[in-house]
């Protein structure tokens, strides 16, 4: 797995910023939640990319600290394809920008959710 530095692009006009951990490699798009897609090499377990749409909005931290998003994205997907997603946000460089973690509503109940390491 040859990783370079992330490159960072942000375009402030439509308050997006891209994070490119291998440039250049095909990958398939993930909607992880609202504005923030992941992008994956499927077949090597690992994320190729991070898009934050409205970055401004996410990166806001809120009165109690940082915000967290529920994965809405993973109910769509097939049961492989969430395990998949699931292992490449818990590894670096996936993890490096999105901390992975659940919130437990009831006993029955868990939601995955995640926070920005901005």
């Amino acid at each position: 797995m040859n990783m370079t530095q992330p490159n960072f692009n942000c375009h402030e006009a439509s308050d997006t910023l891209y994070i490119s951990f291998v440039p250049g490699e095909q990958a398939t798009g993930i909607e992880l939640a609202p504005h923030i897609l992941l992008r994956l090499n499927k077949q090597d377990r690992k994320t190729v990319g991070i898009t934050f749409l409205e970055y401004s909005v996410l990166a806001q931290k809120t009165d109690m600290g940082p915000r967290s998003f529920p994965l809405t994205g993973l109910s769509e997907l097939s049961e492989n394809l969430q395990d998949i997603v699931i292992d490449v946000i818990q590894r670096p460089p996936g993890s490096d920008v999105l901390l992975l973690s659940l919130y437990t509503p009831s006993i029955e109940e868990t939601i995955p959710i995640m926070l920005l390491q901005a």
